[in-house]
Parts: structure tokens; sequence; C-alpha cells
């Protein structure tokens, strides 16, 4: 339950409220300030979402960096394209993984110090 909650980016104490603004915002990384259902502030300070940053790098080294192993060695393609295709991936990645993270972020954060 708790799993799927945090993929939906559903709040860590009640499972029910959205983490972000609906719409384009959200997507981009807007955030509710608290939980529309129980209230639960998710922005609590300044630099709260910096481990967050931790977690959003673990996670593009672990999804960047294998595939362009696998163009560069296995498949032997020209560095240029590989050092390409590995900046697209970036750039596709990056609002996913920063959004994912600090949703990550936010459940670690209430298991360790509930609020």
């Amino acid at each position: 339950m708790k799993l799927r909650a945090l993929l939906r980016s559903r709040c860590p104490r009640c499972l029910q409220g959205r983490v972000f603004v609906p719409g384009i915002t959200g997507l981009v990384g807007a955030m509710n300030e608290a939980c529309p259902v129980c209230g639960l502030r998710f922005l609590r300070e300044s630099g709260y979402f910096l481990g967050a940053i931790y977690i959003s790098y673990g996670l593009g080294i672990l999804t960047i960096l294998p595939v362009a192993v696998i163009m560069a060695v296995l498949l032997e393609w020209p560095l240029a394209v590989v050092l390409f295709l590995s900046l697209l991936q970036t750039v596709i990645s990056v609002p996913l993984f920063m959004r994912f993270s600090r949703v990550i972020w936010l459940y670690m954060d209430q298991s360790i110090d509930p609020r």
C-alpha cells in the first residue's frame, strides 16, 4: 500500500493527498505546501530537500551510466553519439527523478521523524 502511494506521489502520512500540484506546474515540480487531506507540511524549511538531490543523483547514475557503457563498450558506438544520447537521456529523466526523489525523501523523513 505504501509503495503504491509512493509511486503515485501521495502523502507519506495519510497515503491520500497529492504531493504535487495538479497540472503542468506539478509536472515540473510545483509542490503543495501541505497535504490537502491530513495537513502534513511538505515544504518544512529552506533546504529541506537537499537530501533529495543525492537520491536524484543516485537514480541518474543507476539509469544513465549502464546505458552509456552498453552503447560505448558492447555496441562500440562513436563517443560523440554516446555522449549525445546520454545527454538526451539526462534531460528527459531529470524532471522525473527530481519529483520521485522528493517523494522518496518525504517518505524517508516521515519514517524516521513522524509528525
